[in-house]
């Protein structure tokens, strides 16, 4: 319908025109953006984490500022959503380095999000690719900025995040047991954080049935004259498997014992296990297979890589590798052996394979599989607080055995 220039139709109908252009514009320019999918905030002693996961990568920028401390995170190509909006709900008054947490809309295309901070800080941001079931995430650490790296934890991590970890403690030697010196155990509760391990069919994750039983053995190993164990992590916390290592051979330990509770795909499986590390590959294809989900547990519970930790990125397999390996070997047998009289064991052996979290030259180290946690029935025993306390006795039965057997120590 053709109008006269002045007639008022004709403006009307222009404008709807326009409007109904801009529209479409808008949502072709919106129909790629990124969308939240979740936010999750895991605060501990050493650093909190915040994690935004999303429908596609985040493209980011940020800054801090002073009086009060603020780390400012403005989110590009993205629109606020209610799961964004509300993620002060998930700052804990315990967080020693949040105090509050707001988001909105900066402009058309921006959400900023504010974090209001206790202390200043020394963020690390960096985004990690999708994963199992993690989409693309953005991820915050925050470290406190003026540490005096009193935490030995705090500080390996820090040197982890500068790529300097490999740079730590040298080769132990090994000697005959000193009665007049305390045995140090590092005791690994797998997983922890944004990495739950597995979960088990009512929901059980992992990460908490084995770090209830890993409190439980160092309850037993303290309780020895002789003994002192410590805890790669004593909080829900994510500790890359590097940092693990690293703990261990910075606190002279004698033995490391890495416990975990297994998954797979056929809930009938079920049974006990221990491993070792291996010199020439696998012992079994479902060791294997255990060997790769426990390493990607860095790429799950997220890492960002700025350097290369050697003792990781290949085994030293050289006389005191092998030699430690043959060390482990005989623990796991000892453990395994205490924990057939408590559960099922799901193979008569130790075994073995290429479990990176395992891998410190000078310290003999077991994982272990306490049971499937992806079996009804044991799920229901690994929630139960007197089979916790009786894998770790069996454990620790077998730590006394090995070292009744005239075990080698690392020098101090």
């Amino acid at each position: 319908m053709s109008l006269p220039p002045h007639d008022p139709r004709r403006r009307q109908l222009i404008g709807a025109a326009a409007a109904t252009f801009f529209l479409s514009v808008s949502r072709i320019g919106f129909a790629g953006s990124s969308q939240i999918v979740a936010v999750r905030v895991w605060p501990s002693s050493t650093y909190t984490r915040v994690t935004i996961e999303a429908s596609e990568a985040i493209r980011y920028k940020h800054f801090s500022l002073a009086d009060p401390n603020r780390l400012v995170i403005d989110l590009e190509d993205m629109q606020l959503s209610g799961i964004l909006q509300d993620i002060n709900k998930q700052i804990q008054s315990a967080d020693p380095f949040i105090q509050s947490a707001r988001a909105g809309q900066f402009n058309s295309t921006t959400v900023r999000l504010v974090l209001s901070l206790r202390n200043e800080v020394k963020p690390q941001i960096f985004s990690l690719q999708p994963i199992g079931e993690y989409r693309h995430r953005l991820v915050v650490d925050l470290y406190p900025a003026n540490s005096q790296q009193d935490d030995p934890l705090l500080a390996l991590l820090q040197d982890y995040n500068k790529g300097q970890l490999n740079e730590q403690v040298p080769l132990g030697s090994k000697g005959r047991a000193d009665k007049n010196r305390i045995i140090t155990v590092v005791i690994d509760p797998g997983h922890g954080g944004e990495d739950p391990g597995a979960v088990g069919p009512s929901g059980v994750y992992e990460k908490d049935v084995v770090l209830r039983i890993s409190r439980q053995l160092k309850k037993l190993i303290d309780g020895e004259k002789n003994m002192k164990a410590h805890l790669t992590r004593d909080e829900d916390v994510f500790i890359p498997l590097g940092v693990r290592v690293a703990k261990a051979r910075k606190l002279g330990a004698d033995l490391f014992i890495s416990i975990h509770a297994d998954a797979v795909a056929n809930r009938t499986a079920n049974g006990s296990s221990v491993f070792a590390l291996s010199e020439n590959g696998a012992t079994s294809s479902m060791a294997r297979l255990l060997a790769k989900s426990q390493n990607d547990a860095d790429l799950i519970g997220g890492v960002k890589i700025s350097g290369k930790d050697r003792y990781l990125a290949h085994t030293l397999f050289d006389l005191t590798q092998t030699a430690t390996i043959n060390d482990s070997l005989k623990l796991g047998k000892s453990v395994l052996g205490k924990m057939g009289s408590l559960n099922r064991l799901h193979k008569p052996q130790v075994e073995q394979a290429g479990f990176a979290v395992l891998k410190a030259p000078d310290i003999p180290s077991i994982l272990v599989e306490t049971a499937f946690i992806s079996n009804y029935e044991e799920e229901k025993k690994l929630v139960s607080p007197a089979f916790q306390q009786q894998m770790a006795e069996a454990i620790m039965s077998g730590v006394r055995q090995y070292f009744a057997q005239g075990a080698v120590l690392a020098r101090t």
